[in-house]
């Protein structure tokens, strides 16, 4: 890559001034600076456009060189960089797998010194301009396989920083840490050569359970969701640690963060009940989490069944997700549902139950919107019901 061309002031001002440029039309165009490829100063323009909602600190910041677009669809958001660099502090911290550098410029805040590992020449040249433009002084770029520079190095860090990347010829749905490179399952011992901590950053998909089965001395799993989406999974490990794992479920927000701590290896135990007053739907976190029972427990909820993952009570509480009034619990039978549902316009949600919500708008012409909240369940006595509710 060509960072000086890009970095010349003609070409950084093209780049701003068409941010609003469809890329496609704007590629049909010639070049008006042939001494750089037009196709790296293209990519630029798209992934700074990228970068503009999830990472408004490079976006509004002067001269910072952009990687492939990919990049920037792979790496962190400043919000989840930021709720990472909390859970973890001291002297020095080594990212095995560096990428763009936004954990690593959060991390940069509470270590006092900091080595990003990156296979990518290009993106660890990206990585170590844009450090020196954004006045960060602590951190060493060092490019190549992060198992060989741990190796060379031969220090102890406070803290060992993982994201692993799916393998290419990774096959299936199933995601598995060992489909994974750097393979954090068969590394696991080494990295205990040079740390007592491990932080590894996975998808969402990867399935609690599998993970725990796969790596050892986990003390804590967050899972970390961005305005009630799931973003990524935090797997804290300690090298000592032989009990159960907590599971701390997090909902970042513009105006607040919600965080519900679970025990794992307590036997949390759920009230049922049928539909009361009020009913709640667990946030991303929580439902990513399984603590399904501990949600009954740890917030005085009753459970409508064992799979239904909603809750109800005759009191409002606080609860981590959405809260309804009920203002009609109608029986799932052809004569009584006409009357609620036929031709209405509102937003359908169903929660173990046998129809898809597509379906049940097609088959009684429903419209999306307004604002009657319409739950289509089961409840304890294994009865279809629909729950017509307002959201408070």
């Amino acid at each position: 890559m060509n960072i000086d061309g890009i970095l010349h002031n003609d070409i950084q001002d093209f780049i701003n001034e068409n941010l609003n440029t469809d890329s496609t039309k704007l590629a049909l165009k010639k070049n008006p600076f042939p001494e750089v490829s037009y196709a790296e100063i293209i990519n630029q323009i798209i992934a700074k456009k990228k970068a503009k909602d999830k990472l408004p600190t490079w976006f509004l910041t002067e001269n910072i060189i952009y990687p492939e677009k990919i990049s920037i669809e792979q790496t962190s958001s400043e919000t989840t960089a930021k709720y990472k660099a909390s859970l973890v502090s001291g002297e020095k911290l080594i990212d095995c797998t560096g990428g763009f550098g936004i954990d690593d410029y959060y991390f940069s805040k509470v270590f006092k010194y900091l080595i990003h590992c990156e296979l990518n020449s290009d993106l660890s040249k990206i990585v170590k301009h844009n450090c020196e433009v954004l006045k960060v002084s602590n951190i060493e770029c060092h490019q190549g396989d992060s198992t060989k520079i741990l190796e060379q190095l031969n220090q102890k860090f406070d803290c060992i920083y993982i994201d692993p990347s799916r393998r290419n010829d990774a096959k299936g749905k199933v995601f598995m840490l060992a489909d994974c490179l750097p393979n954090v399952v068969e590394l696991q011992d080494f990295y205990y050569q040079f740390t007592n901590t491990l932080l590894i950053k996975t998808a969402p998909i990867l399935d609690l359970h599998a993970g725990l089965l796969e790596l050892k001395n986990v003390a804590e799993i967050h899972v970390v969701a961005v305005d009630n989406e799931v973003k990524e999974l935090l797997w804290k490990i300690e090298k000592d640690f032989t009990e159960s794992p907590e599971i701390i479920a997090v909902n970042i927000e513009k105006e607040k963060q919600t965080i519900t701590r679970i025990e794992s290896s307590k036997n949390y135990s759920a009230r049922y009940s049928l539909p009361k007053k009020y009913v709640y739907e667990p946030n991303a976190s929580l439902m990513k989490s399984g603590a399904f029972e501990a949600v009954s427990e740890l917030f005085l909820v009753n459970k409508l069944h064992q799979h239904s993952h909603l809750y109800t009570s005759d009191e409002i509480v606080e609860f981590p997700g959405r809260k309804f009034s009920i203002d009609a619990i109608v029986p799932f039978q052809k004569k009584e549902i006409s009357a609620y549902i036929q031709g209405k316009k509102m937003n359908i949600s169903t929660r173990n139950f046998p129809i898809k919500p597509e379906e049940i708008k097609k088959k009684y012409k429903i419209q999306d919107g307004g604002t009657i909240f319409a739950f289509f369940t089961t409840n304890m006595n294994n009865e279809k019901i629909i729950l017509l509710c307002t959201k408070l």
